[in-house]
């Protein structure tokens, strides 16, 4: 059985076992890191939803207002002026259907994809490939749009989607490590807010369970999530 390194368990021994403010949880997550990159500080909420039925799917979208450190790789699928304008907005890659037919070869260097309305009928064929990896363009999160420069503005700017998996929890990362504490408690706020705002009608009971923060490499840090409803309000 895989054991644990001598940092790690460092790292470990210098988390409570407690549950932590969220003022207080950055802050340790930051002294704690021991990686030798720039960790990601990611953020892990348990709903009180049942994935299973539609009418308590929890998904959106959140633009941090302080950007995750770092510029995301933007492919916008379009065709017309609509390629000029993805090219002045700052997108990355700009193509039409061959884009479907390089990414059916094998090609994945981007993080996130746009399409304009007109072309699902040949973007949809790529849900195998962009879905698993949570990057299938869909109107809910913004991605499938005729408003093709503002949809790159968003992303470049920081916009994150986030979706409940199937136990429930949404993961996400609210910044880099070597952002000031005050810039990671905002965005982590910001995302909290966004998430008690897509809460499902369908939704019975307590709905966020409980919440953990941590580095890429770092141990988990339980955060109070008694009052995360109510401050949100």
């Amino acid at each position: 059985m895989p054991k644990n390194g001598k940092k790690f368990a460092a790292a470990v021994a210098q988390v409570e076992d407690r549950l932590y403010s969220l003022e207080e949880a950055i802050p340790l997550a930051q002294s704690v890191r021991f990686a030798g990159f720039d960790e990601s500080i990611e953020m892990a909420m348990r709903l009180g939803v049942n994935p299973k039925h539609a009418d308590q799917m929890v998904r959106g979208t959140v633009i941090l207002p302080n950007g995750l450190g770092k510029s995301k790789r933007v492919l916008v699928v379009a065709a017309g002026e609509k390629q000029k304008e993805a090219e002045d907005a700052g997108a990355d890659v700009v193509g039409g259907e061959e884009m479907v037919e390089k990414i059916q070869g094998g090609w994945l260097e981007f993080d996130s994809v746009i399409a304009t309305p007109d072309m699902m009928r040949v973007v949809g064929k790529l849900g195998k490939v962009l879905g698993p990896r949570g990057m299938m363009p869909n109107p809910k999160t913004g991605t499938v749009t005729f408003e093709v420069a503002q949809a790159v503005n968003e992303i470049k700017a920081g916009k994150v989607a986030y979706r409940v998996d199937k136990a429930g929890v949404i993961h996400a990362a609210i910044g880099k490590s070597s952002f000031d504490a005050e810039r990671l408690v905002e965005n982590a706020q910001a995302l909290i807010d966004s998430v008690i705002r897509a809460k499902p009608s369908a939704a019975k009971g307590k709905y966020v369970k409980s919440l953990t923060l941590a580095s890429t490499m770092g141990p988990g840090i339980k955060i109070d999530a008694a009052n995360i409803e109510a401050a949100a309000k």
